[in-house]
Order: structure tokens, then sequence, then C-alpha cells
């Protein structure tokens, strides 16, 4: 019942602050016959221009991360040297907003994109914002989920396990010559490090988004591991922030934050931990198999291992569940035909092998089709796929990636990762701040 009526006042909110889309050019005609997922991948003759005239349509994604960026950019270039005929505006920005704040804002001025990589899914398509994958496409992807009985984005990939990405030689300096296999053989190894004279852990606490790495690998252990829908008992009331595994989970974040993290983590953006790390200024980073490329391009020597942070009890948990997110068709770019073609010719050449298998190799993620995809990596994206391949491995999803009954307000998470940060400057007491955090849940259930 939240669900449904959130979806609707937020529908009615989002249309009535929507200003008119602006309008594109096109008069050009398809075919209709676009290759399908095997095919080259080129599609050089998916599209057939009758009148020279362009085809415009807007694109937008997440661009925080630099790999993403560059990956997603390529295939957009590579794209339109192959159909000059068709024109992409890329719009996606680096913004000190969260994606979400910044699509709202690209919304409210009429600017929502043509083809918006969407992981608000839920509340974009309850506002008619978005409309389903078209059917031809969705044959393309491995059983992706579905929202309200279909299928609404072309997933870009499958959620990769996020975890500790080290350095050897720092390893070795302090003395660890075995991994942690509990929680508190890792902070064992905190010690170490830190007595060796270096910065354990960089956090890049300038982006919003950074932060969700290390409390979600603190409410997976503690919570969803064990309840995957404590989200809707939440919204229900049947549990609390202020439950004891809440306040575990959240006391271990703080704890770390305060011992073990780069000082000036709250000042330092995402994209700076890369180089943080190379460099030997710390010695450790919590990320996404994404960063890899990163770190690389970053020093091409420099010797870096990845491993799954264990809990209390030796469990492995990691994100690892497939979500509805990626790329969505806006609604009116949906009702012209043209434009409509090619973006369906867009998203056919971006999942097409070879420019995906780039695209894979560039972010060292999971495809998402349902052709097999292969690409070569090296050891520390295989220790990863080992985590997704172990059944003995808890995979979860973070704290706002569920949905249906267990989606959260969609203003929460960002709110949350905030208080979060004061509670780490203002040394606050977990219990307290989580009491404000159970009112203010409550408050956005409420008020949507």
């Amino acid at each position: 019942m939240f669900c449904k009526k959130m979806f609707t006042l937020l529908s009615l909110l989002l249309l009535m602050t929507t200003g008119i889309l602006t309008a594109c050019e096109s008069n050009r005609g398809y075919n209709g016959n676009s290759a399908n997922h095997g095919a080259d991948v080129t599609g050089a003759d998916d599209i057939e221009a009758d009148s020279g005239k362009k085809v415009q349509f807007s694109i937008a994604y997440a661009a925080g991360d630099p790999a993403t960026r560059q990956a997603i950019a390529a295939a957009i270039k590579s794209y339109m040297q192959l159909h000059p005929d068709v024109m992409i505006n890329d719009v996606a920005e680096m913004s000190s907003n969260a994606y979400l704040d910044w699509l709202k804002i690209k919304d409210a001025v009429g600017e929502f994109p043509d083809l918006v990589e969407m992981r608000d899914t839920e509340a974009f398509a309850a506002a008619d914002k978005i409309v389903p994958l078209p059917s031809d496409l969705v044959e393309l992807f491995d059983h992706p989920p579905l929202v309200d009985g279909k299928v609404w984005n072309a997933p870009l990939f499958i959620n990769v396990p996020e975890g500790i990405i080290y350095s050897k030689k720092a390893y070795a300096a302090a003395g660890i010559t075995e991994l942690p296999t509990t929680y508190d053989e890792f902070l064992d190894s905190q010690e170490k490090l830190k007595s060796s004279g270096i910065t354990p852990l960089v956090v890049g606490g300038k982006d919003i988004f950074h932060m969700g790495f290390w409390v979600n690998k603190f409410l997976i252990d503690e919570v969803y591991a064990k309840d995957p829908d404590w989200n809707s008992k939440r919204t229900a009331g049947i549990v609390s922030f202020t439950d004891d595994n809440v306040i575990q989970a959240m006391s271990d974040f703080k704890d770390l934050f305060t011992n073990y993290v780069n000082k000036d983590w709250l000042s330092t953006g995402d994209n700076q931990t890369a180089s943080i790390l190379v460099s030997g200024k710390a010695a450790q980073l919590f990320s996404g198999t994404w960063m890899f490329s990163q770190i690389e391009e970053a020093d091409p020597s420099f010797e870096y291992g990845f491993y799954a942070v264990p809990d209390r009890e030796g469990n492995i948990n990691v994100v690892g569940l497939p979500s509805p997110s990626g790329w969505s068709l806006s609604a009116e770019a949906a009702g012209d035909p043209d434009k409509r073609e090619a973006i369906k010719d867009f998203i056919r050449f971006f999942f097409a092998p070879e420019q995906y298998s780039s695209f894979l190799a560039r972010l060292n993620v999971i495809p998402s089709t349902t052709d097999k995809i292969t690409y070569n990596t090296g050891e520390q994206m295989k220790a990863a796929l080992d985590l997704i391949k172990d059944p003995k491995v808890t995979k979860s999803l973070k704290i706002n990636n569920w949905w249906g009954s267990n989606l959260i307000p969609q203003q929460f998470r960002n709110w949350y990762y905030k208080l979060l940060q004061d509670m780490i400057v203002k040394g606050g007491s977990v219990r307290d701040y989580m009491k404000l955090v159970d009112a203010e849940y409550d408050r956005q259930v409420k008020e949507n």
C-alpha cells in the first residue's frame, strides 16, 4: 500500500514540475529491421537514411565514476562514427548532486534525457517518465528483473561484489602474510597497517554515493544477509533502526571511520581514491571491480589484490543480486518513432558482442546479456567472479537497490548517508542518531 501511494503522489509531483521536453528535429526513417543481438557490432545496415537529416537524442548516465564515463563515451563515439546521420547528445556531467537529485533537476527544467541510465525505476515508471523496454530488446538479456510484471531496463551489467583493493607492498611492509578470515582479523590487519606508518583506508566521502560502500557492507552483514525483507518490515513498523543488529552495523561503521580512514575523507572525491592508493598514501580502498582499470591506468606497475571482507563469524556476504536498473527509454522519446528506432538501434549496438566486451573489460564487470561474452581478466577480477560463483557466499543488495515491498522512500538514502557523515564528524551516539533515522524514515513514508 505504501509503494502504491508513494508512486501515485510522486507521479503527480513529477508531472507538475516537469516542463515541456526539448523538441527534437527528426524526419528520418528506419527500415525497422535492426540487427539481432548476435549480429555484427557495426549495425551499419540497421538504419536507412532517406533525407540526410540527423536524428538526435540525448543520453544521460551517472558520471561520477571516470571509468564508466569513459566506457560509455567511447561507445557513443563509435556508434556516431558508424552512423553519421544520428547525433547522440551526451548530457551526463560531473555534479556535486547525487545522481537522483541531478536527474530530478533535469526533469524539472524540461530536460529529461531521451535515453537514461535508470536506477530509481519504480518511481520514474510510476510518474510515467519512462516506458517498458521494447519486447524485441528484452530478449537480449538473461532474466532481467521485473517491476510490476514488466522489464523497464536494459541492464548495463550484473551487480558486482565490492571489497578491499589492497597494496601488496603495503601489506608486506606491515607483516600481513595472510588475508583475514574474520572481521576481527581484518581489524588486526588495520592495526598492523596503522602501526607501519601508512593510512589503512582511503575513502572518497566528498561523493555521497561513495559512503554507501562501507555503509552497506555492514548493513548486509548484520541485516540483509539474514533478512532480505528487512526494508518492508521497517516500512510496516515491525523492525527499527534502533534494533541491535542495525546498532551493531552502524557502530562498526563509525569505529572504522574513526580509527582507520584518511583524515580528509570528507573532502576527498571518489575519483581521487585510485591515485591516493597507488601513490602509497593509503594501503587499501573499499570499492567495486570497476576501479581496477583506473588503478592500472594510474600506475601499470602497481601490484594489488582484491578480497571480500568477512563478517565476525567468517561468512562472506557481498553485493551480487540483480536489480532493476540500466538503460531506459523516456516516455517522450518513445512517442517519436524516429527517435525510438534510433535509440533501439543504439542499444543493440551497445550490447553487441564486440562493443559490449570492450565495455565490460573497461569496467571489469559481469555481462547481463544472454550471449556469452568473454574478455581477458586479471587475478583481481577472477577473485570477484569466484565470489559470484561460490554458493556459500551470500549475495545481497544495497539499502536503496531493493524494489517492490522492499523499496525505501526515494530521498531516504542520501539523507541517511549524510546523517552518518555527521555522526562520524561529531562523534555522536549511534543509538541517538538511529532514533533520528527512525523518525525521518517514518516521516518520509508518511509524506510519500
